[in-house]
């Protein structure tokens, strides 16, 4: 339990009875450089302890470990101090219970969603997926993180456990950026993306990120390790490659460790960077059975020259349909278009998937395809779980954010990957149906009446008379035109702001983001070819019968046919979706159901 007051001299109290051996994280500063910040704790004896910070410009990491438990005070003076976050746990049970958020302050709190069932972090800042695996026996998902805003800056890894890839207790921050960067919030690096693996001789983990610092030379990305002995706590992080290939005319990216059991036994490590002749996908290797060194530059595994990409990112590869020491076993190699465009719907920083054989050295590719139309669904990363590929991606693009807009993420609904006649499908996981708290209709909307949903949160299924009929499912939105429909030209995720609604603040536009390919098409003016081309969030050809669409606070997801077609699209705000309508031709509609949904 935990509160805040106000007490004499305008001084802040954060109330809280802490069990015996707890743990306090806070980040506070200085508000001006002249005095020190200051937070004090407090019990019915007085006064037990303090933490100061002088830096003025970011907030300080500070640990305090309060051993008698009972009731505590926090106690500062906001006129001189500011405190960003503070959260307690007990190390011996937080894998159990996560932490306890007692502070947070307007800028990183996190939105207030009834029901919203999409995992967001507890504060501040969430981009992409890391180290996203089976650890002790659960899942843990890591997390780009900034905790001192809803802005990305200098990185951190934050960390969440769960046992259904749904719901999750959030942990302890795992990795900080270097002291340089945790000086001032200049958004110069930290801890970026990467992968973890199980300890091989014990337990524990060991997670691969790269370490980035702008201005640092010769490098500005290097790849670096860390082992934690407990789940929850990072060691000193060591460097394993310092430096990027000679000989490759690699640009200075170099960067998302991918760690992974090739199918000859030796640990492979995928990077990914940008060369003269296209986006690359790098692969190294190592005969350290704990992948803790010793690690050999193999060669480019993956060259792409389709689209006019500043870096290929996030490569991920894994088994899907058999043993991966089996020659005939398929993989699926999935990797990030960062700043990549699709010129005919100018949708950009796609997401693909290739499908194919690999033998340790060498991947050779079957067939591939875009692994989401909605294009919101990036760095996704998966492993294998229990035989099962499973994996959740970041519910966001950066065409429509960057690291000056305030924008409150979340990941994606957990999806499963599978072959099935020859196409592979990214349904999401089956215990997503344990999100159904009451169902809301299984007639109305199929019979073009309007439904109406209690909270944001809500399922939509729905079957088609026959494959690629037309329908146009209108979502009620308070500040836009939302709505998902079939038509001649495919499968479409329509999104256009209301006059009265558009956006004041628009992402700082960079050469890669090109205003004139920004223009969303309105139901009216999809099935017309007038004005620019995009971006339009439709999967061309598309003749569906069978669709599952997920509504939650600032989200759309689509799977149709089973999760052949998946459409993520996040929606700009919080506003939560009001009503449904469903149009078709009479005959088409087979049956509908609408599930309100809920954690």
């Amino acid at each position: 339990m935990a509160g805040s007051m106000e007490t004499a001299m305008d001084h802040r109290t954060i109330e809280v009875e802490l069990p015996v051996n707890a743990t306090l994280h806070l980040w506070l500063k200085a508000v001006s450089p002249e005095e020190p910040g200051s937070v004090s704790f407090h019990s019915a004896n007085g006064k037990f302890g303090e933490v100061q910070a002088v830096n003025a410009e970011e907030h300080s990491f500070r640990i305090y470990h309060v051993f008698g438990g009972g009731s505590i005070e926090l106690i500062y003076d906001p006129a001189v101090t500011s405190v960003s976050v503070a959260y307690w746990f007990t190390a011996s049970d937080v894998l159990e219970t996560g932490i306890t958020v007692l502070h947070t302050n307007p800028a990183n709190a996190p939105p207030e969603l009834p029901e919203g069932y999409h995992f967001r972090p507890p504060f501040g800042w969430m981009n992409d997926p890391n180290g996203f695996g089976r650890f002790g026996g659960r899942p843990h998902l890591f997390y780009q993180h900034y905790s001192h805003g809803r802005i990305w800056n200098n990185m951190h890894w934050g960390h969440a456990v769960s046992s259904d890839y749904l719901r999750w207790r959030h942990l302890p921050v795992f990795l900080f950026p270097s002291e340089d960067l945790s000086v001032r919030p200049d958004k110069r690096g930290g801890a970026f993306s990467g992968s973890a693996i199980a300890l091989p001789n014990g337990p524990g983990i060991r997670v691969f990120f790269t370490e980035k610092i702008a201005d640092r030379v010769p490098e500005q990305e290097i790849q670096m390790s860390a082992t934690s002995a407990d789940l929850f706590s990072a060691g000193a992080a060591e460097v394993l490659l310092p430096r990027r290939p000679d000989g490759e005319g690699l640009t200075f990216d170099f960067r998302d460790p991918y760690v992974f059991r090739g199918p000859d036994g030796h640990w492979k490590m995928l990077l990914g960077s940008q060369s003269d002749a296209g986006g690359v996908i790098l692969l190294y290797e190592t005969e350290d059975n704990a992948a803790a060194g010793g690690w050999t530059y193999i060669g480019k595994l993956y060259t792409e020259t389709r689209y006019e990409t500043s870096a290929l990112e996030c490569p991920c590869l894994l088994p899907l349909d058999g043993d991966p020491r089996d020659p005939v076993t398929r993989w699926a190699l999935i990797y990030g278009l960062m700043n990549g465009e699709d010129k005919e719907t100018g949708r950009r920083n796609l997401s693909m998937v290739d499908v194919g054989w690999f033998d340790g050295r060498t991947f050779t590719k079957e067939f591939g395809r875009e692994l989401d139309f909605g294009t919101d669904n990036y760095a996704f990363q998966a492993f294998v779980d229990a035989g099962s590929p499973v994996g959740i991606g970041w519910l966001g693009n950066w065409a429509d954010t960057g690291p000056t807009i305030d924008f409150p993420t979340a990941m994606s609904l957990p999806r499963t990957l599978l072959l099935e006649d020859g196409e592979l499908l990214t349904p999401p996981i089956g215990a997503a149906e344990s999100l159904r708290s009451r169902m809301l209709d299984r007639t109305r909307l199929a019979a073009g009446q309007t439904v109406a949903l209690p909270h944001g949160a809500a399922e939509i299924v729905f079957d088609l008379s026959e494959p690629g009929a037309t329908f146009h499912l209108e979502l009620d939105h308070p500040e836009m035109r939302l709505a998902v429909t079939q038509h001649g030209e495919g499968l479409e995720i329509v999104q256009e702001h209301r006059p009265e609604h558009r956006p004041e603040h628009r992402p700082e536009h960079r050469p890669e983001n090109r205003p004139e390919n920004r223009q969303e098409h309105s139901p009216e003016q999809m099935h017309e070819n007038a004005g620019p081309p995009g971006p339009r969030y439709l999967a061309k050809a598309v003749k569906a019968k069978r669709f599952r669409v997920f509504v939650d606070y600032g989200s759309l997801e689509i799977f149709a046919d089973g999760g052949r077609h998946t459409g993520t699209k996040r929606i700009t705000g919080f506003e939560p979706v009001r009503a449904l309508r469903l149009a078709a031709e009479p005959g088409v509609i087979v049956h509908a159901t609408v599930w309100a949904l809920r954690l």
